[in-house]
């Protein structure tokens, strides 16, 4: 077991700041303190879509002086097909290309695959057959269970159940999202499973949980109805010693116009509540 950290270690997400181009976002990182960022493939008009080389985003991190911590994401993973095979071996060639150090494994939400027995076969065959694919690269597999009642995958209990079966450890980790851990409701926390966490807030008071969605992920403050606090030190006491990463999806976020400033803010409420707990 690692040894348990206080204080946490921050990244950002691309999510953060879609309308940077890339070596913007790097700079973002580093004004604020920060090493290690999250990079996307599913922002229109910005790397990675738009064909940006993955030897430039190497490039452009190197010169800033960041880390690429995941590409995020391999979208409806565990709907293994021999497309979903393709994309995944492109992706994880421009994710080892890129010098990123895991990718980003997002279940199926859209109300399909949610049998019993069928949902567990599905994602511990998609679990074998990327296992080799990643390993291959020299990268990480990030397994993040959905808290949408519509997700294919919700727990995090049924993630980590089934990469011990196929005998995934040393290739697959759970990614814990403080807002899909909040709406999916299961309590138990796996810090030692967990590779990456992501962070984000809800402050709006009239919604109810079952209605949210990522239009209300904002960045943590005092006014959280998530849990962020408790969730983090709680990470921390168990022994997690990973990033946890701002991911939040809010437009009134994503345009701000100084982002660094309202990050900022960010870090350190969570850092003051920490110290407050």
């Amino acid at each position: 077991m690692s040894a348990t950290r206080s204080a946490p270690v921050f990244a950002i997400n691309h999510m953060v700041t879609p309308a940077l181009r890339p070596q913007a976002f790097f700079q973002l990182a580093r004004a604020i303190g920060v090493q290690d960022v999250e990079i996307r493939n599913d922002l229109t008009g910005n790397a990675i879509i738009d064909g940006t080389p993955a030897a430039d985003i190497r490039a452009q991190a190197a010169e800033v002086g960041v880390k690429i911590a995941t590409i995020n994401a391999l979208q409806r993973f565990n709907e293994w097909t021999p497309g979903r095979e393709k994309e995944a071996i492109e992706l994880a060639d421009y994710a080892r290309d890129a010098g990123a150090a895991a990718l980003v494994l997002v279940p199926v939400n859209d109300g399909t695959g949610q049998e019993d027995g069928a949902r567990q076969a599905n994602l511990r065959a998609a679990l074998t057959a990327l296992k080799p694919i990643l390993e291959a690269r020299g990268l990480l597999g990030f397994v993040e269970p959905l808290g949408f009642e519509i997700c294919s995958l919700r727990s995090k209990r049924e993630a980590v159940e089934a990469i011990e079966d196929i005998g995934g450890q040393d290739t697959f980790r759970i990614v814990h999202d403080t807002f899909h851990h909040h709406l999916a409701g299961e309590p138990a926390l796996f810090p030692q499973w967990t590779g990456l966490v992501h962070i984000s807030g809800v402050t709006d008071a009239a919604i109810a949980i079952s209605d949210m969605r990522d239009s209300h992920r904002v960045l943590v403050d005092v006014q959280d109805r998530l849990g962020n606090i408790a969730q983090i030190r709680a990470l921390l006491a168990g022994g997690y010693t990973g990033l946890f990463s701002f991911e939040p999806f809010a437009e009134e976020v994503q345009r701000l116009d100084d982002p660094a400033e309202a990050i900022t803010v960010s870090m350190t409420a969570v850092r003051n509540g920490l110290a407050q707990s």
